[in-house]
């Protein structure tokens, strides 16, 4: 192949892929409250089951074996 065409399949291919991710950034920037409730949600989650474990689970069952 000819090495001017090959760059000018490059360039086509260059201007494709970044048109591309010019869509997916414009996509995800939709998202981004989205992104916030789910790390909010997640993070209560997280307070509430650590409110629901008891304190004294943590707590080994019994004392550990010496040699």
């Amino acid at each position: 192949m000819h090495p001017e065409t090959h760059l000018q399949l490059h360039r086509i291919r260059s201007a494709e892929l970044h048109a591309q991710a010019d869509e997916f950034r414009t996509a995800r920037d939709c998202t981004t409250p989205r992104k916030d409730l789910r790390t909010r949600l997640g993070w209560t989650m997280v307070e509430l089951g650590l409110r629901v474990i008891p304190a004294h689970a943590a707590l080994p069952v019994r004392a550990p074996r010496t040699a």
